[in-house]
């Protein structure tokens, strides 16, 4: 093969691994104007918005957010929510002591608690359940609410999730909440 079909060939096949790239990474929605945050799903004219019932951070703590560093002093717990089942529904995290933190699906939020075991209770519409976790002042600690809904109902439950694996599942989602 000469050296022009094999520059050719090269730039044929990087320029369209480019452009795929591209295609593959979904872009995040921006905040509303009033500051809320929907998530959405279906592509029609009348998609389902599921949105926050308060505004959401702003870009600049949630770079901050995604650096994922402890806090001084502070419990810092990070709920992850993204799962493929996962597609409606505000679900409430709360704790004992502190302020609740509202999610909608593909999105993330930043809890600081006091050091020491707290037990975090989610609801829903048709439910909830518990997770009883413990931590350290300037410890990390990430908590994955994992949902799936289906026509007759929702289920959710918390679990103590891996950190690599819960940073990579957080890094392309909205921040909706930094309490504490």
């Amino acid at each position: 093969m000469n050296l022009v079909r094999r520059r050719a060939l090269l730039f044929a096949v990087g320029g369209s691994a480019l452009l795929t790239a591209g295609c593959m990474t979904k872009p995040v929605r921006p905040a509303n104007a009033d500051g809320t945050y929907c998530f959405r799903i279906g592509k029609s004219y009348r998609p389902t918005l599921t949105c926050t019932p308060s505004a959401i951070p702003s870009e600049s703590i949630e770079a901050d957010a995604k650096r994922f560093e402890p806090a001084p002093g502070k419990l810092t717990v990070y709920l992850v929510r993204k799962r493929w089942g996962d597609s409606k529904n505000v679900v409430r995290v709360s704790s004992d002591g502190a302020s609740s933190v509202d999610t909608v699906p593909e999105s993330f939020a930043r809890w600081r608690l006091s050091a020491g075991s707290h037990r975090l209770a989610v609801t829903w519409p048709e439910g909830s359940a518990t997770l009883d976790i413990a931590g350290a002042a300037g410890e990390v600690v990430f908590v994955e609410v994992i949902g799936s809904v289906w026509v007759w109902g929702s289920d959710y439950r918390l679990e103590r999730g891996d950190a690599a694996e819960s940073r990579q599942r957080a890094t392309p989602l909205r921040l909706v909440a930094d309490i504490g």
